[in-house]
């Protein structure tokens, strides 16, 4: 089969070229445009996020020989969550190519985070079937780039260590406003405010609603910590 020219430009954007299109085809046919002639990614992705896992896991003890286990766990799950898949998928454009039912598009399927990261990882498993297991590394450690270098040294949850740091000093619980949106559907940029009791916020900007709250907690606690909460 020939592949249509966008997914031909999709496959030249990633860097793969695949001697079987059809697995690509498979990887951005979502279940509602499905068939019996026209499988959908479930089985890929479900594949996919073992291949991912591996990766992963190997890029992150090369990158750190001396990290514990302990440390290691929080950066691989930073590096392999539906959040960050998804990312990934709008940074290379991902959203645009995918193949939908019309009532999933209608509805932004093309913007969603777990359908964006299911085709993520169908997409990796695409390449692992194609041309087999360091194919699929190198399209991992290609599409990931600085994250996998830039993942915090303590990759904890901030949004629970921020809860955790108001709840000691017997505050209510943080409150997150998403307060704008711009650019294209296929790829959003969501700005996030997150405010304590005491009035103090932050706010942060992020390709997804998610990570825009990550990054706010995260401001916000560190700024906290640092002793600036003693003024407003």
């Amino acid at each position: 089969m020939r592949l249509s020219a966008d997914l031909q430009a999709f496959a030249g954007r990633i860097g793969h070229a695949f001697r079987r299109p059809d697995l690509l085809l498979r990887a951005v046919t979502h279940a509602s445009i499905s068939s019996e002639t026209r499988p959908d990614n479930q089985r890929l992705e479900f594949l996919g996020d073992r291949v991912l896992g591996l990766v992963m896991a190997e890029a992150l003890l090369t990158a750190d020989p001396g990290a514990t286990e302990g440390q290691l766990a929080p950066r691989y799950n930073a590096m392999v969550r539906k959040e960050t898949c998804a990312d990934v998928a709008r940074d290379c454009g991902l959203g645009a190519v995918l193949k939908l039912g019309r009532s999933e598009m209608m509805s932004g399927g093309r913007r969603k985070e777990a359908l964006l990261g299911d085709a993520m990882e169908a997409l990796i498993a695409a390449v692992y079937l194609d041309a087999g297991y360091d194919a699929a590394r190198a399209l991992v450690l290609r599409l990931w780039g600085d994250r996998i270098a830039a993942v915090a040294a303590d990759a904890r949850d901030a949004k629970t260590s921020l809860q955790e740091w108001a709840q000691a000093r017997s505050m209510a619980p943080p409150i997150y406003t998403e307060t704008g949106r711009s650019g294209p559907d296929h790829q959003p940029v969501f700005t996030v405010t997150v405010t304590l009791d005491s009035g103090h916020s932050e706010t942060a900007r992020a390709g997804s609603k998610r990570m825009a709250e990550q990054q706010a907690a995260r401001a916000l606690l560190a700024r906290m910590e640092a002793g600036d909460g003693e003024t407003q």
